[in-house]
C-alpha cells in the first residue's frame, strides 16, 4: 500500500467535490408537503442551483487544471434555435461564454450523457485521429443507434415511470414479475423509438394481467394502488402520479385535499385559482379503473374498466380530507382541466390519455425533462413543478408573478420542437447535443457568479449516476458482470441494465456498492447528485473496485502490464479509465513510479487504483 500512499501525493486530490446533502424530509400520502415544510419547498429551485454551481466550480478545482479563456458568445457558432436563444440571452446580458470543448472531454461527455457507458481506449484514439470536420455529428448518430442508449434510456424512463416491485404505499404490488414486464415493455419502447406520447396514452389505459409481458404497460395503473383507503385514494393517486410524470405539474397532489386559494399562493399561479371539485374532475377519468386479484398466475393481478361508474364523494376516511357532495351532486364525471370538455372516448383512461398528449403541457414537461437529463438543469427545475400559467412568453402572468423558465421562449420552442419530432427521444436528443450551448467546456476561466448558472454559460458537471461508476469500473478493467434478477432466468452483464435500482438482490455487495451513489429507490428516495465521504472510501477500499483492479483477473490490466514502454502504459491507463492522454507532468510521475516498483504488476494495479480515485472519474464534464 505504499506504491498507493505515493500515488496520492502525486495525483490529483482525492477528495469528495461536494458534500451530501442532508435527506429531504418524506411525507406520507396523507401529509400536505407544502404545509409540512413550506420553506424547504420554496427553497427547492434555488438549492438545484447553488449546488449545480457549487459542483461544477469544485470540479474544477480538485481537478487541478487551468481553465481555459472565455469567450464573447458571439465568437461561437450557432447551430440551431437552442444556440439562438442560449448565446443571444448571455450577449445581451454582457456574460461571457466557456468555449468549446475539447474532443477528448466532448466524446467522454457524449459517451456518458447518451449511453451511460465510458468509451474505450480504442475509441477515444479514433476518435481524436479523425480529422473530418463532422466527426462529433457522426458519433452522435453512432450512440444515439447503439444498444448502449437503449439501456440508458430505459434505465432513465423506469425512473420517470417509477418502475418498482414494492411501493411504500401502495395496496397492491406488481411483484418482480410485474415490474419485469413493465421494464420489457419499456425497453421494447425506447428500442423502436416509439413515440412519448403514444408510450403515455399506453401507459395510462394499459389493461390486463400484470404479469403478461404482451400487457406490461398496466403495471403503470398498477403503481396508483393505495393502501389504507377507499378506491377514491387510488383514483386521486392516479391522476397525482399521471399529472406530475406527463404534465411536470405536482400541484393536483395538494389539490386533491383543499382549494388552492390559500394554500399555493406563493407556488402557482395557475393553481391558486383551481379548486378541489376540478381536480376530483380530473381524477374521475380513472374512476371505472379496477386491479383484482387474477386467479392465474399466483399473485398476479388484472387491470380493467367497467363499462359504467363515476367518481362518488362518499368517503369518510383514507388518506385525504373527507369527500363531500356538492349540492346535489354526489358523483362526479369527468372533465380535463379548463379548457377541455367531458370524456371523448366510451374507455375513460383513453379519453384523459388522449386529451393529456395534445395539452400544450406534456410536451413542455417532456422537452423541460430531457433538456434537464443533457444539460443537467431544467429550463425549469425541479421539472415537477410546472405552473401553466408562467410559462407562455405570449401570455405573461400578471404581477407580482414572473414568467417560470429561465428561457421562457427556449422552452416553447423545445416543445415545439419535439412535437415536430413526433414525440421521439432520439431526434430531439441530437437536436440538444448537437447544438454549441451543449458543446460548451464545463471549464472557465473568469468569475461565473451563482446568478449566472440559469443562462447556461457553461456546461455543468454532473456526478455519474450510480449504475454508470459500475459500468465505467467494469468496462475499463473487463471484469463484467453475471447478476441475477428476482423473477426472471435471464443474467444481466452491465448494471444499466438492471429493471429496478434495488437491484442485483443476487448480490448483495454489488448492491451496496451501487447504493452508496444514491440511486434511490423510484419510491421515496429519488437520486441524488450529491457527493459523500462514504463515496470516495468506497472507491478507495471496497470489494468491487479492489477485485477488478487485479492484474490476474482483469484482462485489461493484464495486457496493460506487458506492455514494454512505461511511457505507452501510463498513456493507455489514462485513455482506458479517464478517456484522455496524461498531461506531461502526469506521464512523468507515473513513468517514475513504475521504473522504482519492485513489481510491476503491483505497480499497474496501484495505476489503475489511482485513476478510478481521481475525482473526474466520477464525473461527466
Amino acid at each position: 500500500m505504499v506504491g498507493r500512499a505515493y500515488l496520492i501525493a502525486i495525483s490529483v486530490a482525492v477528495i469528495s467535490v461536494s458534500v451530501s446533502l442532508a435527506q429531504e424530509k418524506k411525507v406520507s400520502v396523507a401529509d400536505c408537503q407544502f404545509a409540512a415544510n413550506p420553506d424547504e419547498f420554496l427553497a427547492r429551485s434555488t438549492r438545484i442551483r447553488r449546488d449545480m454551481f457549487h459542483r461544477t466550480q469544485q470540479l474544477t478545482s480538485a481537478v487541478g487544471r487551468k481553465g481555459v479563456p472565455v469567450v464573447s458568445a458571439d465568437s461561437l457558432p450557432q447551430r440551431n434555435f437552442i444556440d439562438q436563444e442560449i448565446l443571444g440571452k448571455l450577449l445581451k446580458q454582457n456574460v461571457p461564454s466557456a468555449p468549446m470543448t475539447s474532443d477528448e472531454e466532448f466524446f467522454r461527455r457524449i459517451n456518458l450523457d447518451l449511453t451511460g457507458r465510458i468509451p474505450s481506449s480504442e475509441e477515444v484514439r479514433g476518435f481524436l485521429a479523425d480529422t473530418s470536420k463532422d466527426k462529433r455529428d457522426a458519433i452522435i448518430d453512432k450512440l444515439l443507434a447503439s444498444p448502449e442508449f437503449t439501456d440508458r434510456w430505459t434505465m432513465w424512463l423506469g425512473d420517470l415511470l417509477q418502475n418498482t416491485a414494492t411501493l411504500a404505499n401502495a395496496a397492491v404490488n406488481r411483484a418482480p414479475q410485474g415490474r419485469n414486464a413493465f421494464y420489457a415493455y419499456i425497453k421494447d419502447s425506447v428500442a423502436t423509438d416509439k413515440p412519448l406520447s403514444k408510450l403515455a396514452i399506453e401507459v395510462i389505459s394499459g389493461s390486463g394481467n400484470n404479469y403478461d409481458p404482451a400487457n406490461g404497460a398496466a403495471n403503470f395503473p398498477m403503481g396508483a394502488s393505495t393502501a389504507m383507503g377507499p378506491e377514491q385514494d387510488t383514483y386521486d393517486t392516479m391522476l397525482a402520479k399521471t399529472t406530475a410524470t406527463f404534465l411536470g405539474i405536482s400541484s393536483y397532489d395538494c389539490l386533491l385535499c383543499h382549494n388552492g386559494r390559500g394554500h399555493l399562493n406563493l407556488v402557482s399561479a395557475w393553481g391558486t385559482g383551481q379548486t378541489r371539485l376540478g381536480a376530483q374532475q380530473m381524477a374521475a377519468f380513472f374512476s371505472r379503473m379496477a386491479l383484482t386479484p387474477a386467479s392465474s398466475p399466483a399473485k398476479s393481478f388484472n387491470v380493467t374498466d367497467a363499462a359504467s361508474g363515476g367518481y362518488n364523494l362518499n368517503t369518510d376516511s383514507g388518506n385525504r380530507p373527507n369527500r363531500i357532495p356538492v349540492g346535489s351532486i354526489s358523483t362526479i364525471t369527468p372533465t380535463y382541466r379548463e379548457f377541455d370538455g367531458g370524456p371523448r372516448n366510451d374507455n375513460w383512461r383513453v379519453a384523459f390519455a388522449e386529451s393529456m398528449v395534445a395539452d400544450p403541457m406534456f410536451r413542455r414537461n417532456m422537452a423541460n425533462r430531457l433538456w434537464q437529463q443533457m444539460f443537467g438543469l431544467g429550463l425549469v427545475d425541479p421539472v415537477d413543478s410546472l405552473d401553466p400559467a408562467r410559462l407562455d412568453p405570449a401570455n405573461p402572468p400578471p404581477a407580482p408573478w414572473d414568467l417560470q423558465a429561465t428561457h421562457p421562449e427556449l422552452l416553447e420552442k423545445l416543445a415545439a420542437e419535439l412535437g415536430k419530432s413526433e414525440f421521439r427521444i432520439r431526434p430531439f436528443l441530437k437536436t440538444l447535443v448537437q447544438s454549441t450551448a451543449y458543446q460548451m467546456s464545463s471549464r472557465y476561466e473568469g468569475e461565473l457568479k451563482e446568478e449566472y448558472v440559469s443562462l447556461f454559460a457553461r456546461h455543468f458537471a454532473r456526478r455519474m449516476e450510480a449504475e454508470e461508476v459500475h459500468d465505467a469500473i467494469a468496462k475499463s478493467t473487463a471484469v463484467l458482470g453475471d447478476y441475477a434478477v428476482q423473477g426472471s432466468a435471464d443474467r444481466v452483464t452491465w448494471a444499466m441494465q438492471l429493471p429496478e435500482t434495488v437491484e442485483p438482490q443476487s448480490d448483495t455487495a454489488v448492491n451496496n456498492f451501487l447504493n452508496v451513489f444514491l440511486r434511490g429507490d423510484r419510491d421515496t428516495q429519488g437520486r441524488s447528485q450529491s457527493g459523500s465521504i462514504q463515496q470516495q472510501l468506497t472507491l478507495m477500499n471496497d470489494g468491487f473496485v479492489g477485485n477488478r483492479i487485479k492484474v490476474g483477473r482483469s484482462p485489461k490490466l493484464r495486457a496493460l502490464a506487458q506492455m514494454e514502454k512505461s511511457e505507452d502504459l501510463v498513456d493507455e491507463m489514462y485513455l482506458t479509465f479517464l478517456s484522455r492522454m496524461p498531461t506531461g507532468t502526469e506521464r512523468s510521475a507515473g513513468v517514475v513510479f513504475l521504473a522504482k516498483a519492485a513489481d510491476r504488476n503491483s505497480a499497474v494495479e496501484d495505476l489503475a487504483w489511482m485513476c478510478i480515485n481521481k475525482t473526474e472519474f466520477m464525473f461527466s464534464y
